[in-house]
Order: structure tokens, then C-alpha cells, then sequence
């Protein structure tokens, strides 16, 4: 099993599907904070739906194509994230990540995305890795930002959000830029 301790409050694990009904459990808790900025809250609506969720993110690294690990802050599930796509041709890994409302605020997702950083660079041996977030998400924005990310540019419309399409924020770190600064 894959556990990555960043501290002493947080590690990740490999998501399984014993975690479905904390998944689904803490989702449910932040669903109209979370569906603010997240597509699938619509069509996760009973633990079945989490349990598909975590089959397909198991899929997803058993052919090597993606990590999908559950925060754990204190010894609790907190929120999921991990390594969306991997592409190994082009040497690219795309973070993506979420955490519930309660524990926002903490400074979580900045150490997780941090360690998520370093591990693809240090272990998975990409030469970039990306993070991506709607224009208008500021929260989810300071995260990239905060650890020297390079804004490289907008896609237009590039998500739909149940009844509008927002527009995408492409944050970019190069292996070199990483490694030659302390972030």
C-alpha cells in the first residue's frame, strides 16, 4: 500500500475501497461548498457512486496512467487528490485535488501539493508537472501560486460547471525550476 507521510498531520494513501464511505461521508458534508468548483457532484449522490470513483482511480494506477490518494489530517480523511493524468511519453504528471470545507484554512493542500511535487519529480522522474483550477477559483489558485508555479496561460471554456462553462488557469513547474529553488 502506498502511504507518503509529508508531517507529522499529513500523509497520503493510496485510496481504496474501504475509504468509499469516509469519501462519500465528507462529500457529502461540503457538497454545496465543494459543487462550487467541482463537476461530478450532481452524479455522486449515493456511496455507490464513490465506490465506482474509486475503482476507476485504482484502474487508473494499475495501468500507470494516475494516483488518486485521500488526505489524511490528524488521522482523518479530509479530501482526496493525487496525480489526475500521468503522461509518460511526454514526461508530464497534472495535479488535481479537493478538501472539505471544515478543514480548509489549515494549510493542507499547499504541504499536499508540495509533496506531490517533489514525489513526481523525485520518483516518478517527470521533467513538468501541471496544476489547473477555474479563473474565478481563488482558493484553489493560491495553491500553485504560493509554491512558484509559472502561470502559463488561460483555456477558454474548459470545463462545463452544471450550467456554465468556466475558463482554466494552466500553472506549470519545469524539473530545473523546481530543483533550483526552495519552495
Amino acid at each position: 500500500m502506498f502511504i507518503h507521510k509529508i508531517d507529522e498531520e499529513v500523509s497520503l494513501k493510496l485510496i481504496e475501497l474501504r475509504d468509499s464511505e469516509s469519501i462519500f461521508d465528507l462529500t457529502n458534508k461540503s457538497r454545496s461548498y465543494l459543487r462550487e468548483w467541482l463537476p461530478w457532484l450532481d452524479i455522486t449522490t449515493k456511496l455507490e457512486d464513490t465506490v465506482e470513483f474509486v475503482k476507476l482511480s485504482l484502474k487508473g494506477f494499475s495501468e500507470n496512467k494516475s494516483l488518486s490518494t485521500v488526505i489524511i489530517y490528524k488521522g482523518s480523511i479530509v479530501g482526496v487528490a493525487g496525480f489526475n493524468s500521468l503522461n509518460w511519453s511526454n514526461r508530464t504528471a497534472q495535479i488535481g485535488y479537493w478538501l472539505g470545507e471544515e478543514y480548509q484554512g489549515n494549510g493542507i493542500m499547499v504541504r499536499v501539493a508540495k509533496s506531490l511535487t517533489d514525489y513526481a519529480f523525485s520518483y516518478l522522474n517527470v521533467n513538468k508537472v501541471e496544476i489547473r483550477a477555474a479563473i474565478e477559483n481563488k482558493k484553489s489558485r493560491s495553491i500553485p501560486e504560493n509554491l512558484g508555479f509559472i502561470n502559463e496561460g488561460c483555456i477558454r471554456q474548459a470545463e462545463w460547471l452544471y450550467d456554465h462553462y468556466v475558463d482554466h488557469v494552466v500553472y506549470g513547474m519545469i524539473f530545473d525550476e523546481w530543483n533550483n529553488n526552495d519552495y
